[in-house]
């Protein structure tokens, strides 16, 4: 047995470390044009992984521009962490789809990776031909409004430019630019010259019908111009002269949102769409008091996270909501921007049997296929059963007393002139009582309501709402109420008690103010309290008042 288990042992470190050693491939582009470089990024954590990837696997499909090691160490809590990274720049050799095969370090593979390749057409233009010239482009000529134009600016180089280019910044009225992460650089062979390309590209979302312009941008940079061959100036190089080129300006339709759009319904204009739920815990057993978290995430490609709005949700009898606030997030693909909305709320149900949870519907347009689409969610039943640590225990129901029969008609006749002396003796201790200094209440077992009372004060003061929720829960058992009866009768108090529970059932409890609470309960009128919170002497009032 002992021999088996730690063979399983052996087996199962050897795998996590086979998986830890493993080789990783990515680019950095999965689309590309005819002409263009993409870089190969083969990563390993192993340490004891010397050499380097076998590129003879990509002469076939692709030319290999470059290839670059990087080695990184990085220490997090205490432990040492060694990376080793080769980044490889290809050129494919032929259009369509490419598949870059695996490559092979030891007995370590990565795995295949497939290239969208798309043939462009070589324009021998006069600006081709400059060293340096600026190209953009829109992925297509016209949108809906407030729905999503990709523009792409490239520059291209055939000399060196040093560290200092610059491009002017987008701006166009009534549009909403967002930038699709940082500019990338890579290279492309024109006319068979090789050109660096430093690609740019933006979101844009035109806030109005009509035509919409897209202004001119401007690149500057400095040439790096060699010194002649006679020079012996170490330096190699001279400052060289400032350039400036500047594109075309694009013309952008806009067309209105369609009639048969529903007026009711937030316009959201996007190329695909989804919504979905997640429960934490799952709703399978739920009882009366359980606190459930129930997120909806909708996510649109085509949209900033912005541009989402909140879900349609209507209040559900007994079940209480607590909403959160909502998270909003993008991330960027070849296609654009995908925008995602999630939205949380802790549920509580407050009553035992089926709570009906309706669907969730979100209207919006198809912009790729050009129609009106509703994407939903089902609804469903949460059944809640009873939670038995709620229960609270009722007094024993009165016992029935017979009638006694006439042989026992004597007895009952002495006890009612035992009971009839003993009230004539107890009239008379009152009334001599009454003229007597009040005396203190007998003592009691367990806290007095005033130290119950002094906890609650502390609690409501510090914060704190578990240490609040129990103090409220001791203090109220002493009371001549329950703590739900004095909350019917008294709004103030019912606030703060949603405002606390609130704060228990959700992710907001650490900014919970117990000072509306402690109001409240110092608030509640005399009739319905035992005694008055606010007081602060130690004194209670007269036991037999004149």
């Amino acid at each position: 047995m002992n021999r088996c288990t730690a063979l399983l042992l052996t087996l199962a470190l050897w795998a996590s470390q086979a998986q830890a050693a493993g080789l990783v491939a990515s680019v950095d582009r999965s689309r590309i044009n005819s002409g263009e470089t993409v870089e190969l990024t083969v990563e390993s954590n192993d340490v004891t992984l010397f050499g380097k990837p076998d590129l003879a696997p990509l002469d076939p499909l692709f030319e290999v521009s470059g290839t670059r090691q990087i080695n990184q160490l990085t220490t997090l809590g205490g432990d040492n962490h060694a990376t080793t990274r080769w980044i490889i720049t290809l050129l494919p050799k032929e259009n369509g789809t490419v598949v870059i095969p695996p490559l092979q370090i030891g007995e370590l593979k990565t795995q295949p990776i497939t290239l969208q390749v798309v043939e462009t057409v070589s324009q021998n233009t006069e600006a081709q031909l400059a060293p340096v010239f600026i190209e953009t482009n829109l992925d297509q000529d016209s949108v809906y409004v407030q729905a999503q134009a990709l523009l792409t600016v490239r520059v291209y180089h055939s000399v060196s430019l040093y560290d200092d280019s610059s491009l002017t910044p987008l701006q166009v009225d009534d549009t909403r630019i967002e930038q699709l992460g940082e500019s990338r650089t890579y290279e492309k062979v024109i006319n068979g010259i090789r050109h660096g390309v430093i690609e740019t590209r933006y979101a844009i979302y035109p806030q109005h019908s009509g035509t919409l312009t897209i202004p001119a941008q401007t690149f500057s940079a400095t040439l790096v111009e060699p010194r002649p061959a006679q020079d012996n100036n170490p330096q190699g190089s001279k400052p060289g002269k400032l350039i400036h080129v500047s594109s075309p300006e694009l013309s952008l339709t806009v067309k209105a949102k369609p009639a048969m759009y529903p007026a009711d319904a937030p316009w959201l204009p996007a190329r695909s769409l989804t919504l979905t739920e997640s429960w934490n815990p799952e709703p399978d057993h739920v009882q009366v008091g359980d606190s459930l978290t129930r997120s909806l995430t909708l996510k649109a490609e085509g949209l900033a996270g912005a541009q989402l709005p909140p879900l349609a949700l209507s209040d559900i009898p007994g079940l209480r909501r607590y909403p959160d606030q909502p998270v909003l997030s993008n991330q960027n693909n070849d296609r654009g921007l995908i925008g995602s909305r999630e939205d949380r709320e802790a549920l509580v149900p407050n009553r035992v049997g089926a709570l009906e949870l309706p669907a969730v519907e979100v209207v919006w347009w198809n912009t790729h296929e050009d129609h009106l689409e509703r994407t939903s969610l089902p609804a469903r039943t949460l059944q809640v059963a009873t939670n038995p640590s709620l229960i609270v225990d009722t007094p024993a129901s009165p016992t029935v007393i017979t009638a006694p029969d006439n042989d026992s008609l004597w007895i009952w006749q002495l006890t009612s002139l035992i009971l009839a002396c003993t009230t004539l003796l107890g009239f008379g201790l009152w009334w001599r009582a009454r003229w007597q200094p009040a005396i203190l209440r007998a003592a009691q077992t367990g806290p007095s309501p005033r130290t119950l009372l002094d906890d609650l004060k502390r609690a409501s003061q510090a914060n704190d709402p578990q240490a609040t929720r129990q103090a409220l829960d001791a203090w109220a058992r002493q009371q001549p109420e329950t703590l739900a009866d004095m909350a019917a009768r008294f709004v103030p108090l019912s606030d703060a008690l949603d405002g606390l529970n609130g704060a228990l059932y959700s992710e907001s409890g650490q900014y919970w103010q117990g000072e509306e609470l402690w109001r409240a309960v110092k608030a509640i009128p005399m009739a319905e309290r035992e005694q008055d919170p606010a007081g602060d002497s130690t004194s209670l009032p007269p036991l037999y008042p004149k």
